[in-house]
């Protein structure tokens, strides 16, 4: 392990961290793409690396942030999400050490776009009508769910499903949306997905970790500063560029 190596876990924690901050996003998504831009890390090495580092409460600073500025949650939503989230981890990461490294990267590339198309898609009228409701148990169990299949089988975490589908599929306001995706993280949901990429040998040194979850709770209160000074528009289209971008990245590194 080198200074360099040191570096980029710091680096690769605190631009991570910021976008989950700023976004509402769980940082499994940025730290895969970053890890593998920034560390070099095989696939399979990115994602498990990803549910490790997640385990720790890295958000709680950036959640406050959320607080502060008046986005609550009932605990009967994050217990729906919570169970569908533990379901489809655990689906996810066994598929997922079956199947090939270029097949989950293109995988990540599909998916990230069709979050994408569905944050274009999303429709501000019923979002309006529906952001004072909260949803159904099943509904909250579905995106659960989904964003479990997401972690587990991506090593992403679910921050970016568990956004999409209670802002753009639920209607639920933004900064509400970021906000339960934020406390989400503080549930170590993503242990079962981790401990199957474990048994597998599949992840990089501690030091490694331990830089990583340091500039990730550091980046994530800064990027949670700036959100509450972002309006919930401006937020959605930095949050679809954001997929974007990491959709192009990961187009580049599947055809390499």
């Amino acid at each position: 392990m080198t200074v360099l190596d040191l570096m980029g876990g710091l680096a690769t924690g605190l631009v991570s961290g910021f976008t989950s901050g700023l976004l509402g996003v769980s940082p499994g998504g940025g730290l895969v793409v970053f890890a593998v831009l920034l560390l070099g890390a095989e696939q399979h090495m990115a994602q498990g690396l990803s549910l490790i580092a997640q385990i720790p409460p890295t958000s709680a600073a950036g959640i406050r942030r959320y607080w502060d500025g008046g986005s609550r949650v009932a605990v009967s939503m994050l217990v729906w999400l919570g169970l569908g989230f533990l379901l489809g981890g655990v689906i996810g990461a066994l598929i997922a050490n079956r199947v090939a490294a270029a097949v989950l990267q293109w995988a990540y590339v599909i998916y990230l776009l069709l979050l994408a198309a569905l944050m274009l898609c999303r429709s501000s009228v019923r979002q309006a009508e529906a952001a004072a409701v909260d949803p159904r148990g099943g509904a909250l169990l579905a995106v659960g769910c989904a964003a479990g299949v997401s972690s587990g089988f991506l090593g992403i975490g679910g921050g970016l499903a568990t956004v999409v589908g209670l802002s753009a599929v639920l209607g639920m306001a933004q900064h509400r949306a970021q906000m339960i995706s934020l406390v989400l993280t503080l549930v170590p949901a993503t242990i079962p997905s981790a401990w199957i990429y474990w048994q597998h040998g599949v992840l990089p040194a501690w030091s490694t970790l331990v830089a990583v979850i340091i500039g990730l709770a550091v980046g994530t209160d800064l990027g949670a500063r700036l959100a509450s000074r972002v309006a919930p528009a401006r937020l959605r289209v930095l949050l679809v560029c954001f997929v974007l971008l990491m959709a192009f990245y990961m187009t580049l590194k599947a055809i390499r």
